[in-house]
């Protein structure tokens, strides 16, 4: 069918449905629409009387399957309204009313359209029941589902997702990823599934969906996939009730312009500036002082003519020249007020550091000053925040302790008390950041915007971000999608329970706010998802110091063997690959260890070894162009110990980085207190240590490679 055609026969259709006051689309209707896009479905009859049913029975060849056809019966098996297997005129009479006496009984005001005659689809060992699926996903809009049909899609919950629309080299990558992916190629003796017609039909319904938005749910559940086919026995459209609202949007050149000003500020003003010790007026005023920041200061408070030494004005329309942020430390009952007079001014940029909006029930005065911050150009970050620090401009923008440790990594928050956490694993861990940034309620800034700048900020090397939802995962996607080429994206996304299951229509709508469609999606867009709040920070942390591998060979180099195991279990877990070392390779190592060592992978090189053993086979490991990465575990003996072993595995890493062999090289040390400062020792100087863990290590090596596919940087892709 042509474009036009099928576009002009699916929209008469559901404007039909539409003006019958319905949602739900039957069977029939759903062939309607699978027709006209080459979603492949079998031989199919609609009913209205049991003479009928007979007749068009009688055409296929073999059993049918019968199905009750009522726009207001959706769970068709839940009414008694199917009937598998059936041959023979006796018995499809016999079928035919049972089927209507069940949806009577089972609702007795549904309009019955008829029965569904359907011919029955091949099974066997090489039939698998698979579910392809879309749904308006709340935070993605609309999504592709692929996993396990039939009953099992809820309960073994083995699906995919991916953003439609899908291409064919997409499509054909959800068939391999879930975890029953061995199945469809074929087990004991079954031959492999028809991989492009299945991957076709995922398409197919990932075009239907994007050319019409207003369709909710699509769901072929069960498909059967043979090595021949892949036909849709049951197929279930729903439409949504409401069109989603309109956001707001800004183009890059916009957020660019606007998030310069608010990240390198010339001048700052504070909306309720105080000299009073203990308010967060005060605070934030000490904290851009005593910071250092070399721009213009300026308090506003309509009470007081000085504050801190510095002229304070009544409003900020009196304050003079241009001024890029303000920073409002008032009520949030002042709020509104005071952001008109920014919007008059010129500001940009409005730091609503006030809590008592959204999270707070008062929804109403949150809308209130998103539409002040729109009418006035004016971009808004909170409110209910802690502010935020742009440590290379020195500017401490907050109410909480200073930072000013400058360095590589930006980090956001949506919470309060996981930006402390955040301000204080730098400290302690010596973590040099670019930016610390509070989002609190997301009223207009959000994830989309700080990574569009970090994405570009020379001073940012790798971006971490904590948040609790997304207002608009595509957006995300897309500034992800331009970021993760140049640069690492950390996510932690608190919250992995399901959402929207309960409203919904059909088994792949029961998905839709799945975590398991974050966890999809993010990765599809290049981002590393953290498990927890440690693990995004480490990540954040060791991803700038490491290299970039060029390769995905790993050897591990250990001088206790339990060590060696258990870093082997952790370098599996990652997803990564140990090299399996060439014989050349093997006794070159075994050179340098005693008898009683084993080369191989892991290189043991036992405990009582002196540095020399330890220096040789790491220069070794470096030198040699075949190995692409070293994982070291070191054991706390007096013959080598925690700084011995820090300070020469440092030196040889920096003189091989000298002559240009750069490798990502991390290390577990085992051992009493002192491995601590020895670990410290070599993170400072670009390897990646813990001490009393084998896991931490590897997984921040995970975590470098699944950035280095993402980016395009090494083979496999996203």
């Amino acid at each position: 069918m042509r474009a036009e055609d099928r576009l002009r026969t699916v929209r008469a259709l559901l404007d039909a449905v539409r003006a019958e006051g319905r949602t739900a689309l039957t069977a029939p209707e759903g062939k309607v629409l699978a027709d006209a896009y080459g979603i492949a479905v079998p031989g199919e009859e609609l009913a209205t009387d049991v003479d009928e049913a007979v007749s068009h029975a009688a055409r296929f060849d073999g059993p049918v399957v019968m199905k009750i056809v009522s726009p207001d019966i959706l769970h068709k098996t839940d009414a008694g309204g199917v009937v598998v297997g059936v041959e023979g005129s006796a018995d499809v009479r016999t079928a035919f009313h049972r089927i209507v006496a069940n949806a009577r009984a089972y609702a007795p005001r549904a309009r019955i359209a008829g029965v569904q005659i359907q011919e029955l689809l091949p099974g066997g060992p090489s039939a698998q029941e698979v579910i392809v699926g879309a749904v308006t996903d709340p935070t993605f809009g609309k999504i592709v589902a692929f996993g396990l049909g039939g009953v099992l899609v809820e309960v073994l919950g083995d699906v995919t997702f991916r953003l439609a629309p899908v291409d064919a080299d997409e499509a054909a990558s959800m068939l391999d990823s879930i975890r029953a992916a061995e199945i469809l190629r074929g087990v004991r003796g079954a031959e492999p599934v028809d991989r492009r017609a299945l991957a076709e039909q995922i398409r197919r319904v990932s075009e239907l969906v994007t050319d019409f938005p207003e369709i909710a749910e699509v769901d072929l559940n069960p498909v059967i996939a043979t090595p021949r086919s892949a036909l849709a026995a049951d197929i279930r459209i729903i439409l949504s009730e409401d069109a989603p609202k309109p956001r707001r949007t800004y183009t890059r050149v916009q957020i660019l312009a606007s998030m310069r000003r608010l990240m390198q500020p010339r001048s700052v003003a504070v909306i309720g500036a105080s000299n009073e010790p203990g308010k967060i007026g005060n605070s934030v005023m000490r904290n851009l002082i005593d910071g250092g920041f070399s721009g213009e200061i300026h308090p506003v408070n309509p009470k007081a003519d000085d504050i801190l030494g510095r002229k304070a004005y009544k409003s900020v329309t009196d304050v003079p020249g241009e001024v890029d942020v303000a920073v409002f430390a008032v009520p949030a009952r002042f709020v509104a007020s005071a952001l008109k007079e920014v919007g008059r001014k010129g500001i940009p940029n409005a730091v609503l550091i006030p809590s008592g909006f959204a999270e707070t029930g008062e929804h109403a005065l949150q809308d209130e000053i998103v539409a002040i911050g729109e009418r006035h150009g004016v971009r808004l970050l909170g409110p209910n925040i802690y502010g935020y620090y742009s440590t290379w401009q020195d500017l401490c923008a907050t109410f909480c302790t200073p930072y000013d440790v400058k360095g590589p990594v930006a980090l956001t928050s949506q919470s309060g008390g996981i930006g402390m956490a955040i301000l204080g694993f730098a400290r302690t861990t010596k973590t040099g950041v670019s930016a610390i940034v509070g989002l609190g309620n997301k009223s207009d800034l959000d994830e989309d915007d700080l990574l569009t700048w970090f994405g570009e900020d020379p001073n940012t090397q790798c971006i971490a971000m904590h948040l609790e939802d997304l207002k608009d995962g595509r957006a995300f996607v897309e500034a992800a999608r331009a970021t993760v080429p140049k640069k690492p994206v950390v996510v932690l996304k608190a919250g992995r329970t399901a959402a929207g299951a309960k409203a919904a229509g059909s088994h792949t709508g029961a998905l839709a706010g799945n975590d398991a469609v974050y966890d999809d999606i993010l990765r599809q867009a290049g981002v590393i998802r953290a498990p927890g709040l440690n693990e995004m920070l480490e990540y954040a942390r060791a991803l700038p110091v490491l290299p970039t591998p060029k390769g995905d060979d790993i050897v591990i180099i250990t001088g206790a063997g339990g060590s060696g195991v258990l870093l082997s279990d952790a370098v599996t877990d990652n997803g990564l690959k140990l090299m399996d070392i060439p014989d050349d390779l093997d006794a070159a190592f075994k050179a340098f260890i005693p008898p009683f060592g084993a080369a191989g992978n892991p290189v043991d090189i036992t405990g009582g070894e002196p540095p020399s053993t330890y220096e040789a086979t790491i220069r070794l490991g470096l030198e040699d162009p075949r190995i692409h990465a070293l994982v070291l575990g070191y054991w706390h003996t007096i013959v080598t110990p925690p700084m011995v072993f820090a300070e020469l595995t440092a030196r040889v890493v920096a003189e091989l980085r000298a002559r240009g062999v750069e490798k990502p090289v991390v290390a577990s040390l085992a051992g009493d207190v002192e491995v601590e400062e020895a670990c410290q020792y070599l993170f400072e100087r670009g390897v990646v240590a813990y001490p009393y863990t084998t896991e931490k290590p590897v997984a921040a090596l995970g975590a470098k490679y699944r950035w280095a596919r993402a980016a395009g940087l090494l083979g496999g892709g996203r």
